[in-house]
């Protein structure tokens, strides 16, 4: 009778162990530096704190690449268009009310602690600074990489835009 009730016992504590065990969700990841979220402005910290990354574009880099080539993706109509768009430049998306500024490319996207910049003039990593606006409003700030489309996606109901490539001069 002993041994049963120590087993009963035991039983008892491990339930109670695993119903007080819950799955430990994990905290999105904070946005990349220069990712900032909808409204941040251009020049501030990152929404998670942490200094301002200098963006440094070699001139071998600057004197390279004249465009982007995106595409946007309209999720209503499903169907996808692609557009080359000057770097420095505006570019009012058709068929919406959004506007894309495209600020710098750098075909081999590194950062460190304190800058990002271009490794090389070679697309090994790809990445755009673009900023997002609808009415005037940013709702997208941040780095679109052409060989990793889901890292920090722009996110909306309507529309998708991902980065394709570089255009050279």
């Amino acid at each position: 009778m002993k041994r049963f009730a120590f087993l009963t016992a035991i039983l008892f504590l491990l339930t109670m162990s695993l119903a007080a065990c819950k799955k430990k969700e994990v905290p999105p990841p904070p946005p990349m530096p220069g990712q900032g979220m909808p409204g941040q402005q251009e020049g501030m910290p990152p929404m998670g704190g942490g200094p301002v990354k200098k963006i440094s574009v070699p001139d071998a880099v600057k004197g390279a690449w004249k465009a982007v080539k995106i595409e946007v993706l309209y999720k209503e109509k499903k169907s996808k268009k692609q557009f080359t768009v000057p770097l420095g430049s505006e570019f009012k998306i058709p068929d919406s009310d959004l506007v894309v500024k495209i600020g710098e490319f750098l075909p081999h996207f590194t950062m460190t602690a304190d800058s990002i910049t271009s490794s090389s003039n070679n697309p090994e990593n790809p990445a755009a600074q673009i900023e997002v606006l609808l009415g005037g409003k940013s709702l997208f700030h941040g780095w679109l990489f052409s060989k990793f489309p889901d890292v920090h996606p722009f996110q909306h109901d309507q529309y998708g835009i991902t980065m394709i490539e570089g255009i050279k001069k």
